[in-house]
């Protein structure tokens, strides 16, 4: 999930300077009016386009893993927080033997946070 933060990032970067210097060559009207497509285009939509990556590689580790069901499982970075791996379906980092089912007071904790 990083990633697509970084990317954005980066791409705001090169979009800045981009639109200064399109600003010169266009009228304001134009400008004002090519300003939001183009942010839409260049940070936007791509970084939504990642996110859908990223959750259709992950949706299996995420739903349906011995992970998933874990205390130490960060499920926006698909992460065990315990061991800072990446885990997946066929790799469990603690191999199940750090597993901590999840405590529903903690969920409830996090939701109202």
């Amino acid at each position: 999930m990083g990633s697509i933060i970084f990317w954005g990032i980066i791409r705001t970067a090169l979009l800045i300077p981009a639109m200064w210097i399109l600003a010169g060559y266009i009228e304001p009207k134009y400008f004002w009016t090519f300003l939001p497509v183009a942010i839409y285009a260049v940070i936007i939509q791509p970084a939504v386009i990642q996110y859908r990556l990223f959750m259709e590689e992950n949706r299996e580790t995420i739903e349906n893993s011995l992970c998933s069901s874990c205390n130490f499982f960060d499920k926006t970075a698909v992460l065990c927080l315990k061991l800072d791996k990446h885990p997946s379906r066929e790799f469990l980092p603690c191999e199940g033997l750090e597993w901590e089912p999840k405590n529903e007071h903690n969920e409830k904790e996090e939701i109202g946070s």
